[in-house]
């Protein structure tokens, strides 16, 4: 999935963002289509040949006559590309995705209500018509991300009942909790946080990282080989013998208290955690929170509760 195909220059985009009304200046604007027009949203994306798949969708979902009607409305529109790559990546076809029964959800996911344009945008969470919420983080180019994984190319295409933006990817909700996540990776096929899943259980923080949309987490998640390392250098066999306060400390240690994709983190940052008192540092030169390395390939998975991103070893609290 390309949340987790991130190359080193996105890894360069960390930082805390701020919660600041920011434009979409280094994106591409359509000039050509900031003048008013009698076109409807719809209408303007059948004229654009980027758009064939996406208006394919529209029609099947019947959402047509909606996205036809007053609104305003503004539309994150993936183009024909952003949707090869989701369907590659999710091992679909065209055919699949059309007829998906949830089809017409999906594509809300990309609609919001209002006439947000470009220099109304605001860093954070953004309700849109299915009620649930995506997030838009701003990396140190300016550059806008939708849940970590999509970047916006191109803004303000203007239409008579909203704006259009353009996507590179399809944005999707997510469906599972950190703890769900985690869990889910532990099997024989996917066993990157078997050891995890033991520490949260026997330090009982399962439920502290179960919690709902309500909740805004980044757990930096070490792998099984992390905590092995750690066994070692403490001449334990395993998680049983830590004792519990020592791991119950140690945990809270590696989650932030805020839902911090990678392009809302920055270099030098101090990363309050859940154990008081204490923070992490960012140091984006060598890709690492404090002496732990990131996982390239493993950022931004992002759950209800908020984001993992994946270390390579297990933090110790001074």
């Amino acid at each position: 999935m390309k949340n987790l195909k991130m190359n080193v220059w996105r890894l360069l985009s960390l930082s805390l963002a701020m919660m600041v009304t920011i434009s979409f200046s280094s994106c591409d604007d359509d000039d050509d289509d900031i003048m008013p027009t009698s076109d409807d949203v719809v209408d303007v994306l059948v004229d654009d040949s980027n758009f064939t798949v996406l208006v394919s969708a529209v029609v099947a979902a019947q959402l047509g006559d909606d996205l036809s009607g007053t609104g305003p409305f503004t539309v994150l529109a993936p183009t024909d590309a952003a949707f090869g790559d989701f369907i590659t990546d999710n091992n679909l076809t065209a055919e699949a995705l059309i007829g998906n029964t949830d089809l017409a959800n999906i594509l809300s996911y990309h609609v919001v209500s209002g006439n947000v344009t470009s220099g109304d945008v605001a860093v954070g969470p953004v309700s849109t018509l299915t009620g649930e919420k995506f997030y838009v983080s701003a990396d140190p180019n300016g550059g806008l991300w939708i849940n970590g994984n999509t970047m916006i190319t191109a803004v303000d295409k203007m239409a008579s009942n909203g704006v259009i933006h353009t996507l590179d990817y399809v944005i999707t909700a997510p469906t599972m909790s950190i703890a769900e996540i985690a869990v889910g990776s532990t099997t024989a096929s996917t066993p990157e946080f078997t050891q995890l899943v033991a520490a949260l259980s026997r330090a009982g923080l399962v439920d502290a990282v179960s919690g709902d949309s309500s909740d805004d987490l980044t757990v930096f998640a070490p792998t099984d080989a992390a905590f092995e390392d750690l066994y070692a250098a403490l001449g334990v066999s395993g998680v049983d013998d830590i004792d519990v306060d020592l791991l119950t400390s140690v945990l809270l240690y590696h989650v932030v208290p805020a839902r911090a994709f990678s392009q809302d983190l920055r270099d030098g940052a101090s990363l309050p955690t859940l154990l008081e008192g204490k923070s992490l540092s960012v140091d984006l030169p060598n890709l690492m929170i404090n002496d732990s390395d990131l996982v390239s390939s493993m950022l931004n998975i992002h759950a209800t509760n908020g984001v993992i991103h994946v270390i390579d070893k297990v933090m110790l609290p001074e």
